[in-house]
Formats: structure tokens, sequence, C-alpha cells
């Protein structure tokens, strides 16, 4: 008899799952329960009228509920009512001024309109409460690097790295505003490359380079000397980072030179850089060589990815068979560990190909060798508040005539001083 009821009683029982489920996946008699489906509304169904109607019943319930209260000024604000996204977060602040996740929304609404000092002012007065807020520093960094007070802006980043130094988000604010602190910065680098079969003389290249802050952005002024094939030349260059918005800058680099052969007689560039939301940042541009002959377009695309205290990075080159003897493509992959601030770092990169910004190496485009496959150890380190040094190590083994390949061993030292 038991056994024949066994159906009945597992059925009921699925019923009774199905009844609780349903009771417990809709609440909208509790302010809680409305603060949740709100929540899905908004965030699983876009549907922000919806969502402001369950949290205005929650309010009637419970007025004085803040965290209500923050997420339908949150709602204004996406659907760019801000005036009222600023009276809900106004008023959570007026009686709760220590309230951090209502000072975080209302420094978001401030600085994504633009209103830095606004953004600022809200945000110094969270962490009055909240000194160790992370998101709260990082918030502030932000805003003091698009005021460009580059050194408050670093001061306030580097608060946030040492409350928690795996976060991928303030690593690359850190590292964008890295070097803006000073205004001036000078560096000298030297590097020296000697090959076991291909050239029987080694290869050098000093480079002195300056950079200014601007208000546009960094502009470097640079002079490279070299010695290759037994011969002596010198090359011109500038470089620009122009600022866009908050998420996009772009690279812009000319650089010309009489000695041809040693360098090329012109080079330039352009890339658009985008820092993206998730600790993503990429770039897509061209750059531009002139040798003896015709000129060589190549095009560019990276795109980096941070990763706690790592950055991972892949950049590719390619140039269309329309303007060379033959299409060729490069590609590197890259990693760096960040273990204390953006100057102190190893670096880790391998690839395919020569790339255009070797400005050591990038004379061999000219004869675009068949193959070359490279390997780089780079290792740089903050010794000062104003001095950086930077030591790269580097091997390639290149096809420079068919089935014939050579190595080539590169040192480079480098040295900046800020002030």
């Amino acid at each position: 008899m038991f056994i024949k009821k066994i159906p009945l009683l597992i059925l009921s029982t699925c019923f009774l799952i199905t009844g609780l489920g349903t009771a417990f996946a809709q609440d909208t008699t509790s302010s809680d329960g409305l603060l949740i489906e709100a929540k899905k509304a908004a965030f699983e169904k876009n549907d922000y009228e919806q969502a402001k109607k369950y949290l205005h019943k929650a309010l009637k319930i419970s007025p004085d509920y803040a965290d209500i209260r923050i997420f339908l000024g949150r709602i204004h604000s996406w659907t760019k009512n801000y005036d009222s996204a600023k009276y809900y977060f106004n008023s959570v602040l007026l009686k709760t001024p220590d309230y951090e996740d209502a000072s975080s929304a209302l420094t978001d609404l401030e600085y994504w309109n633009n209103h830095n000092e606004a953004a600022l002012q809200v945000c110094t007065e969270g962490l009055k409460f909240h000194p160790a807020a992370e998101p709260l520093l990082i918030k502030k960094a932000k805003i003091l690097n698009d005021m460009r007070r580059y050194a408050e802006a670093d001061i306030t980043v580097h608060e946030a790295i040492q409350i928690n130094p795996k976060n991928p988000e303030s690593r690359a604010l850190s590292n964008r505003i890295r070097g803006f602190s000073s205004l001036n910065q000078l560096g000298i680098s030297y590097d020296y490359e000697t090959f076991d079969k291909q050239f029987d003389a080694p290869w050098h290249l000093v480079a002195l380079d300056y950079r200014r802050i601007t208000g546009i952005g960094s502009v470097i002024g640079r002079v490279n000397y070299s010695n290759r094939f037994k011969e002596s030349g010198t090359q011109f260059e500038v470089d620009a980072y122009p600022h866009i918005s908050k998420t996009f800058y772009a690279y812009v680099n000319l650089g010309f030179s009489d000695n041809v052969g040693v360098f090329p007689n012109w080079r330039g560039g352009f890339s658009l850089n985008a820092n993206l939301p998730g600790s993503f940042e990429a770039d897509l541009g061209f750059r531009y060589l002139k040798f003896s002959g015709d000129p060589t377009w190549i095009y560019t695309a990276y795109l980096g990815k941070y990763v706690k205290s790592w950055l991972f990075g892949l950049r590719t080159y390619i140039t269309p068979s329309t303007f060379a003897s033959t299409a060729s493509t490069s590609f590197t992959a890259s990693a760096r560990y960040y273990y204390a601030s953006p100057d102190d770092l190893i670096g880790l990169a391998a690839g395919y190909g020569i790339s255009p910004d070797d400005r050591q190496n990038s004379i061999q485009l000219e004869a675009t060798p068949m193959k070359s496959y490279r390997a780089s150890v780079l290792f740089r380190k903050k010794l000062s508040p104003q001095t950086v040094l930077i030591s790269d190590f580097g091997w390639a083994n290149t096809e420079y005539l068919p089935n014939t390949k050579g190595n080539q061993y590169q040192i480079s030292i480098g040295w900046l001083y800020r002030f």
C-alpha cells in the first residue's frame, strides 16, 4: 500500500518545492524583497521603469532605507535624469554623511558629467570618513588625473595599491599616470648588439631624449646616434601623446635622418589608444618607414589585460603586399610583473618578426628577412623618486639569407631622471 502511495508523495513534494520556490523567488511585500526585484528588473531585463516602481513602493514601506535611495539615484543617473539622481544621493548623505556607497555614487555622477571639481569635493569628503576605502581612492586618482594634477593623482593611486597590490584597476591607472607626476624627464640609453654570423662588427645605438608635460599631453624630443655597418648616423624624432578623452589618447611620431642605411630617411606613426573597462587596454594604428626606395606602411594592433600585478599583452604588425615585395606579419606576446610602483617591474617578451618600433633593428625591415624569432627580458627599477634604471637583454635568430640563419644578442641600459 505504501509503495503505491510513493508516486503521489513525490508529486506532492514537487508541488510543494515549486510553490516554495515561487514564494522565495518573488517578494514584493517587503522593502528588501522589492529592492531585490528592482535589481532583477534593471540588470536582467533592462526595465528601468519597472525597477523604479518597485523602489518607490519600497520607499513607502521604508522611507529612510539608504540602499533603496542610492539604487534609485543610480537608475536616474543611467537614464540621464541627473537632478533626480543628485536628489536621492544627497538625501542619503544629508542624514548619513559617512555612507560610503552614497559618496561613491555621487562621485561617479559628477565625474562622468565632467564636473571634476564637484566630483573631487564629494570624493574627498567621503575619504574623510573612510581614508582606506580603495574604491574612493581610485576614483579620486582618476579625477586628479583628468584635472592634470598628476603628482596628487600618483600619490593617491599608490595609496590604493598599498591597500590592495593585486587590484588590476589601480595597476592600470598607475601605469597611465606614470611619469606625469613630474613635468620634465631626461632619458639616456645605450644599446649594444652583436652577431655570430650576419655582421662581423657590432651595432651601437645611443639615444638622448627630453619629455615635457603640456596642456595637451606629453611631448618628447629625441636624438638617436648609431653606428651600424661600420657607418655612423643621427636621427631626430618627436613623439606626442595627446589626450582626447577619459577613454582615448593618441600616439604620434615623426622622425628624420639624412644617414639613409644607418636609419630610415623618414619614419612616422599614429595610434589611437583606449583605456577599456575590465582593466583592458588597446590600440590601433600605423607606422611609416621610408628608406631609399618606396615607403613601407605597416599597420599595428595591440590588446593588453591587467590581471592582479601582471600585464599581459599581444601586439601584431602587418605589412600588406600592396606596399612591399611580400606580405609579412610579426607579433609579440609579452608579460610584465609589477612588484612595487609602475617603474618596478620584470618583463618577458617573445615573438616572430621585426617591429618597426624597435629602433635598433627596424633598419632590417628594408631587407625584409624571411624569418626572425625573438625573446627578451626587461628589468626596470626605481632607484629614487626622481631616477629609474632600465635594462634589457634580448636574443634573436634571423634567417637573413635563404636557409641561412644567424643569432644576434642585445644588451641595453637606460636611465631616467624626472624633475
